[in-house]
């Protein structure tokens, strides 16, 4: 780790990049009852901690590598960091994205290399356009500028650490650090765990991509089937083999964090900074909330600390402002999703309404369902976890059946916007969630993919203003096809989620 000191200390970044601002977040202090300190690296000029590692790593090539010029693989934070290094110093950058990346981001990147970088359009995954990037390296002898398993790129992410500890020498509790490819983490760690060991080293990881959390369970590198694709600047399958090696030794713990808990994040920060994160450059202060309220449900409340989140990045696209908003208050606990299943008798409706009383009623469908009963799909604004348990138990002791829907993404995302009933016709149907790619194209191939006897019976799709579309889709497939349905699923290669036995479906669907 000495070499790691040494190469940190030397780093090549001030050129390119500011010593950001470790500010105070007062409104997020207050709430979390400790002294939360925010490293701002969204207010680089790339928007994001990046062009530290990439610009470190293409300071240190010789001039023959230079003149040879760079290649990397990025649709986000990286590529921008890379080109900007490459009109910095003078050499020519090959930056290769999906062709699923959107226009924002690609424009983006040309306008930070200019007449520099040259983007390449190849494949519609990542991997597939790392594949591709790296035939293009040894075709033309480029050198591949690595987003995060590099000593150069993590040294680069590492003045990061260095900077916190020189602009607070006073007791610091915990770094909270995203995880994507532990590029950032491992520098923070080399660093700080070297001349302040007191000083906890805490990854924050969205569930669904928690390759680092179970590489450091199961001792050695775990790739991951698929990753969650809503804080994409951390989607990654596979941790670096030497960011890896690093946090084995430096990191003291990983929080997971979801998507409702990224988005009330976003509202924290813009609350104290009015600045707007993206989800990736929120995990930190999502990670420092679920931290404390997990340490205060155990019996070891952490009050009176100083903690601080790094803010890694802040290249959000304005579309996904909608979701973010509408997810925030479900992941600060401020509203409670629900469905309520109201006896069809008199006043069954008005006493229902007298239960939730005088809080704030942020959403409400209503379906009968048969001469028995009816459904009721309701948000409510409460002011913590216990308030909504409350109300639960109130409808349950008053004989409205009620089922928590806050964690649920099939009632968050779908069934919310289009509470109908089941049709008669709807024999054989089953009931997926899908991510497609937002490119044309995607849903034609879907139903190409699709036997001709299958047919749609249901189908809901909203913009998110993301890389990908959430859509959920009925099928009638015969229970003689579910082989070739299973084939089906594993050949169109979109993430899904099969809910078919889920309550929800069966009470509005």
């Amino acid at each position: 780790m000495t070499d790691y000191l040494k190469k940190i200390l030397t780093a090549r970044v001030y050129d390119v990049a500011t010593e950001s601002p470790l500010e105070f977040a007062p409104g997020l202090s207050a709430r979390t009852e400790n002294r939360i300190l925010l490293k701002r690296e969204d207010v680089q000029s790339v928007f994001s901690f990046k062009l530290r590692g990439a610009y470190n790593k293409m300071a240190n090539l010789s001039p023959e590598q230079l003149a040879k010029g760079v290649i990397c693989a990025s649709a986000g934070n990286h590529a921008q960091g890379v080109a900007l290094s490459a009109k910095r110093l003078g050499c020519k950058a090959i930056i290769a994205m999906p062709t699923t990346t959107p226009p924002l981001k690609i424009d983006a990147v040309k306008a930070h290399g200019g007449d520099n970088v040259e983007v390449v359009l190849h494949g519609d995954s990542f991997s597939d356009t790392c594949e591709h990037a790296l035939m293009l390296e040894k075709k033309h002898h480029l050198t591949f500028i690595h987003p995060f398993d590099d000593p150069d790129v993590i040294a680069g992410q590492g003045t990061i650490g260095m900077e916190i500890l020189r602009q607070h020498s006073k007791p610091i509790h915990a770094i909270f650090v995203p995880i994507g490819g532990g590029g950032l983490i491992a520098g923070i760690a080399a660093y700080v765990k070297q001349i302040r060991p007191d000083i906890r080293i805490i990854g924050v990881e969205t569930a669904d991509s928690c390759a680092m959390k179970q590489s450091l369970e199961s001792g050695s590198r775990v790739s991951l089937p698929d990753v969650g694709l809503f804080s994409d600047g951390t989607a990654v399958k596979l941790v670096g083999e030497e960011t890896f090696r690093i946090s084995k030794d430096y990191v003291d713990d990983i929080v997971l964090v979801d998507t409702d808990d990224v988005c009330a994040a976003i509202k924290d920060v813009f609350l104290d900074t009015r600045s707007i994160l993206e989800p990736a450059g929120a995990l930190a202060v999502a990670g420092i909330k679920n931290y404390v309220e997990q340490n205060e449900e155990a019996g070891r409340p952490v009050k009176g600390e100083t903690m601080v989140a790094v803010t890694s990045g802040a290249n959000m696209n304005f579309d996904r402002l909608r979701f973010v908003a509408e997810r925030a208050d479900v992941g600060e606990n401020r509203e409670a999703v629900l469905a309520v299943t109201i006896p069809e008798e008199r006043g069954s409706f008005k006493r229902f309404c007298e239960l939730i009383g005088r809080r704030h009623v942020t959403e409400f469908n209503y379906r009968i369902s048969d001469e028995k009963a009816a459904h009721v799909f309701v948000g409510v604004e409460v002011k913590n976890r216990r308030e909504k348990k409350e109300i639960i138990e109130s409808l349950e002791q008053n004989n409205y059946r009620t089922i928590d829907l806050s964690d649920d993404e099939l009632g968050k995302l779908h069934i919310r916007y289009m509470v109908g009933g089941k049709s008669p016709f709807a024999k054989d149907e089953l009931l997926y969630r899908f991510e497609f790619p937002e490119r044309p194209g995607a849903l034609m191939r879907f139903l190409s993919s699709m036997a001709p006897d299958w047919n749609i019976s249901l189908f809901h799709y909203r913009n998110h203003g993301a890389d990908y579309g959430r859509v959920l889709v009925g099928l009638q497939v015969p229970e003689k096809d579910m082989n070739a349905f299973g084939e089906f699923l594993s050949n169109i290669g979109y993430p899904h989620w099969n809910e078919s036995d889920n309550p929800v479906y069966r009470l509005f669907l």
